[in-house]
C-alpha cells in the first residue's frame, strides 16, 4: 500500500526527445519564430498563462496550425471579422431583443465540422470496432467519407437540413460516427444516448429536442449478455411523433425484419439499406456554416431534475478538441486513440474529433472487464493503441484486480495514459508507472459536459506529479476562488474561469432569455463560470480535483472533497469502492452532522470492528481528525449515472428521506434501496 503524499518529486519526466517531438514544442517554437510570442515564452505553462492574457492571438494561431477551411469576409489565413467581439465580461451568450448579447468567436466565419474530420480520404484506418467477441469492423478515412456521403443523401432526402436534429440511441459503434458526420455535413444537429438508458431517461432528452430522424441498434451485448432494445425502442418511437425516420442497425441479429420488429412504422428501415439505397454516391458535400452553428446537444446528468440540454457550436467544439488532441495530448497523424466511453458520454464526441488530427479511432462496445479484466489492454496490444484513455475508476477496479497490463501483452506503441470521470487516485499513478510502463505518460485531465472539453490537462513536454493534473488548459483562465470570490492559493476552493473561452455552450436549448444557462454556472460568482469542482492549484502550477463542490463534507466547518475520502479507503485490501455524505444528525442540543461512510467490499471480506478501525485511521492520519466517518456500512452496490458517475448527492437525499428527483438518470437506479432506513443511521 503507497503512503507517499501527493506531490513531491516527479513519476514521469520527459526526455529530450519527447520534448522535440511533441506537436506543442512545434507549436511553441513557431510562435517563437514569428514574433507571436515574447522569449520568456519557454514551456507550456508560460505559454498557457501568455495565451489567457492574449485570448484573441492564441486562438488565432491555434485556427493557423489546425488549418481549418473555411469563408469569410477576411483572408484565406484569417477569414474573419474579429476573433471575440464583445469578450470583456465574462457571461453566457444569447440572442436578446436587441441583437446578440455576450462574447462572440471568429465572427462571419463559415465552417463544416464534418469537413474538417474527412480531410484524409486514403486507405489507412479511420475507425477500427471492437466488442466484447473481438475486433468487428475496420473503415478507412476513404470509406468513411463514402458512407457519410450515402447517409447524408439519405437525410436530406428525409428532408433534414440546417436547425433540424437527428439523434442516435446506439451503441459505440461506427454506424453513430457515421450519422454523426452525415448530420453535421448538412448542418443539422447531433445529438446521442447509449442504449443503457430506459425508456424515460431517452425521452426526458430527446422528448426536449425533437429529432426529426432516430438511429437506434436493436441490442447489444454486456458482460456477456445480449441485451435487446427493441422493445424500448417501440416504446420511444411511439413517443415521437415528429419523427419522419427511424433507422435501425441491426447489431446482435443479422437478419432483422424492421417490419416485424416495429409494426406499423413504415417510416422504419434497416440502416444498412438506407446506405445500400443511395451506393451511386461517392462523395460528400458540405455546407460551410457560422462558427457557433449548433453541432451538439449534450446533456446533464439528470440526477437533480430534468436534464440540461446543452448546444455546442461546431467551431468552438472544433478548436478546442484540435487544442486538446494535438498540443496538450501529442496525438499525431497516425496515431491510434482510444477512449473507453459509451456515445452516452461528451468522451464519445471528443474521441471522435481525433479525425481531425488524422488519426485511427478505435470504438469499444461492451463492459470494459468483460469477458476479462484483460480484454481493453489485449485490444490496445492487437491495435497498437498510442493513447489510451479511460476512467479513473477503471484503473483503480485494474489494480484491485491485480492486472498487469505489460504481462498481458506488450505495449509498445503506448505513449500516454489520459483519466478522467472523477479525480484520480495518487495509488493509481504508481500502479500505471509498474504495472503498464514507467515511460508511459499518465495525464488526468478534467473538464466536462458542460464545455465539451477540459479546464485541466497533460503537457507532453513536463513532468508527471503523483496525484496531480498537469496544467490548465492552453486558453483557458482557469482559477480557484476561495468564499470570498477572489483567487486562493494553498488550499481547496471553486474552480472558475475568469475569460471566455471557445467552447462555452452557445445556449441551453428551450431557454430563449439564457436563463438557466446563467442559473449553471453565473450566479453564484457572478461575472465568472463556476464550474462546480473543488480544486486546488499546486506548487508546480499544476491541478488536484478534490470532488464535486456540491458534495464536499464540512463537519465543523472544515471542508473537504469526497475524493479526499476515497484515495486513503480505496487503497485498503478488501474495499473495493466507497462513497461517502455528511449526515444532519440530531443531537441533545439540536442538530449536528457527521460523516457516514458506505463500503462496498470484496467477496468474503467482512466489515468486522478491526477493519473499521483500520479505515478510520487511514483517514485520520492521511486526511483529516474532522472527518473520520462517525458511520461505516457496508452495501453491495453503489449507485452511479449512466456515464459511471457515483452519486453522493442521491444516496444524501435518500438517507435524509428526501426524493430522489431523476431516478432515470441512474444506471443502477435499485440500489438506492440500500440505503434507505438504514438502522446504522438511526442511532
Amino acid at each position: 500500500m503507497s503512503t507517499e503524499p501527493v506531490g513531491g518529486a516527479a513519476i514521469w519526466t520527459p526526455t529530450a526527445h519527447d520534448v522535440g517531438s511533441a506537436r506543442l514544442t512545434a507549436f511553441r517554437t513557431d510562435l517563437l519564430a514569428r514574433g507571436v510570442v515574447p522569449p520568456t515564452v519557454h514551456d507550456a505553462h508560460t505559454l498557457q498563462r501568455w495565451s489567457v492574457e492574449h485570448p484573441e492571438a492564441f486562438w488565432a494561431e491555434v485556427w493557423r496550425a489546425a488549418g481549418i477551411a473555411a469563408d469569410g469576409p477576411g483572408t484565406p489565413e484569417a477569414p474573419w471579422t474579429a476573433v471575440l467581439t464583445d469578450g470583456a465580461v465574462m457571461r453566457p451568450p444569447h440572442q436578446s431583443a436587441t441583437g446578440w448579447d455576450g462574447p462572440r468567436w471568429f465572427t462571419d466565419t463559415r465552417l463544416n465540422f464534418a469537413e474538417q474530420l474527412l480531410r484524409r480520404r486514403d486507405d489507412a484506418p479511420a475507425l477500427v470496432s471492437w466488442n466484447e467477441h473481438g475486433a468487428q469492423q475496420r473503415i478507412s478515412f476513404a470509406e468513411l467519407a463514402v458512407r457519410v456521403a450515402q447517409c447524408a443523401t439519405a437525410l436530406a432526402a428525409q428532408g433534414v437540413g440546417m436547425g433540424d436534429r437527428v439523434a442516435g440511441w446506439l451503441p459505440n459503434l461506427p454506424e453513430a460516427v457515421v450519422v454523426m458526420l452525415a448530420a453535421a455535413s448538412l448542418g443539422a444537429t447531433w445529438s446521442s444516448c447509449s442504449p443503457d438508458f430506459g425508456t424515460k431517461g431517452v425521452l426526458d432528452r430527446f422528448g426536449q429536442i425533437a429529432p426529426t430522424v432516430l438511429v437506434a441498434a436493436d441490442g447489444y451485448w454486456y458482460a456477456g449478455k445480449q441485451i435487446d432494445c427493441v422493445p424500448r425502442l417501440r416504446e420511444i418511437v411511439h413517443a415521437l411523433p415528429q419523427l419522419r425516420a427511424v433507422w435501425v442497425v441491426p447489431y446482435v441479429d443479422s437478419t432483422l425484419d424492421v417490419a416485424s420488429a416495429l409494426p406499423g412504422m413504415p417510416h422504419a428501415q434497416r440502416f444498412d439499406t438506407v446506405l445500400a439505397a443511395q451506393a451511386q454516391v461517392r462523395e460528400p458535400s458540405f455546407v460551410r456554416l457560422p462558427f457557433d452553428h449548433p453541432l451538439y446537444i449534450l446533456y446533464s446528468s439528470g440526477t437533480t431534475g430534468l436534464p440540461k440540454c446543452m448546444v455546442h457550436g461546431a467551431g468552438g467544439t472544433l478548436l478546442q478538441h484540435w487544442k486538446e488532441l494535438a498540443l496538450h495530448t501529442d496525438v499525431h497523424e497516425n496515431d491510434v486513440l482510444f477512449y473507453f466511453t459509451t456515445c452516452g458520454w461528451m468522451m464519445w464526441n471528443w474521441l471522435v474529433s481525433g479525425l481531425a488530427v488524422g488519426a485511427t479511432v478505435v470504438l469499444y462496445d461492451g463492459a470494459p472487464l468483460a469477458p476479462d479484466a484483460t480484454i481493453l489492454w489485449r485490444m490496445a496490444h492487437r491495435e497498437q493503441v498510442s493513447v489510451f484513455g479511460t476512467s479513473a475508476k477503471y484503473l483503480a477496479m485494474c489494480e484491485k484486480e491485480g492486472v498487469v497490463p505489460r504481462e498481458v501483452a506488450p505495449l509498445p506503441s503506448l505513449r500516454a495514459i489520459l483519466s478522467t470521470g472523477s479525480p484520480l487516485a495518487a495509488h493509481s499513478y504508481d500502479y500505471v508507472a509498474h504495472a503498464i510502463g514507467e515511460r508511459v505518460r499518465l495525464s488526468s485531465i478534467s473538464g466536462g459536459t458542460d464545455i465539451v472539453s477540459c479546464f485541466a490537462l497533460g503537457d507532453p513536454t513536463g513532468p508527471v506529479h503523483r496525484g496531480e493534473l498537469q496544467m490548465r488548459g492552453l486558453g483557458m483562465a482557469v482559477d480557484i476562488f476561495g468564499d470570498d470570490g477572489t483567487p486562493l492559493r494553498g488550499a481547496p476552493g471553486e474552480l472558475v474561469c475568469t475569460k471566455p473561452f471557445p467552447s462555452m455552450p452557445v445556449a441551453f436549448w428551450n431557454d430563449p432569455d439564457g436563463a438557466l444557462y446563467r442559473a449553471a454556472y453565473f450566479e453564484q460568482i457572478p461575472g465568472v463560470w463556476r464550474h462546480g469542482d473543488w480544486a486546488e492549484l499546486t506548487e508546480h502550477d499544476g491541478m488536484i480535483i478534490h470532488g464535486r463542490s456540491d458534495a464536499t463534507l464540512n463537519p465543523g466547518g472544515v471542508r473537504i472533497g469526497t475524493a479526499e475520502i476515497y484515495r486513503q479507503v480505496e487503497q485498503i485490501p478488501g474495499v473495493l469502492e466507497s462513497l461517502v455524505v455528511e449526515q444532519a444528525h440530531g443531537t441533545a442540543g439540536g442538530t449536528d452532522s457527521r460523516i457516514v461512510l458506505f463500503v462496498r467490499l470484496r467477496d468474503g471480506v467482512a466489515l468486522t470492528d478491526d477493519f473499521q478501525r483500520a479505515i478510520r485511521t487511514r483517514i485520520r492520519e492521511y486526511t483529516s481528525p474532522h472527518h473520520v466517518p462517525k458511520v461505516i456500512v457496508a452495501v453491495s452496490d453503489i449507485p452511479r449515472t449512466i456515464s459511471g458517475k457515483i452519486t453522493e448527492l442521491a444516496v444524501r437525499d435518500v438517507i435524509h428521506g428526501r426524493p430522489v428527483k431523476n431516478i432515470d438518470a441512474l444506471a443502477n437506479p435499485a440500489a438506492l434501496e440500500l440505503f434507505r432506513n438504514l438502522p446504522e443511521l438511526r442511532r
